[in-house]
């Protein structure tokens, strides 16, 4: 269960990753991509945050992850600058698309579809669990 403190520090991180990383997008001629961040878990000691984005169009989450990964840095020091005030210790931030929507999208179709998951498990992708 977490802690008051891991809940705050997830919603002011939350918060300020949507500026960050949309304006980021925006900058980088990306128009029309929309970027939110459905999620962040703060561990325990405070040292990591792990945000799940949600990324739409689908087709550019896997180009827009990496981008966002390899640039880790750059967005934790921004982050740092926009709530130094707020945070003393900026974690370390771990990127993960969250891709509960388009799994239950995949579900919906397959259930409306010929392709009914309930008779063919098969169907459905196993799920991985991050």
């Amino acid at each position: 269960m977490e802690s008051n403190r891991q809940k705050k520090i997830a919603t002011v991180l939350q918060t300020d990753l949507v500026d960050v990383l949309q304006g980021a997008a925006t900058r980088g001629g990306l128009y029309g991509v929309i970027i939110s961040v459905s999620k962040v878990n703060v561990t325990v000691d405070l040292s990591i945050a792990k945000v799940y984005l949600s990324i739409f169009p689908n087709n550019k989450s896997k180009d827009l992850i990496e981008g966002i990964r390899a640039n880790a840095h750059l967005i934790k020091h921004e982050l740092a600058q926009r709530t130094r005030n707020q945070l003393r210790r900026m974690p370390d931030l771990e990127f993960f698309i969250d891709d509960s929507l388009e799994y239950i999208e995949q579900i919906e179709k397959s259930l409306k579809g010929r392709n009914n998951p309930i008779e063919n498990p098969d169907l459905l992708d196993k799920r991985k669990k991050s």
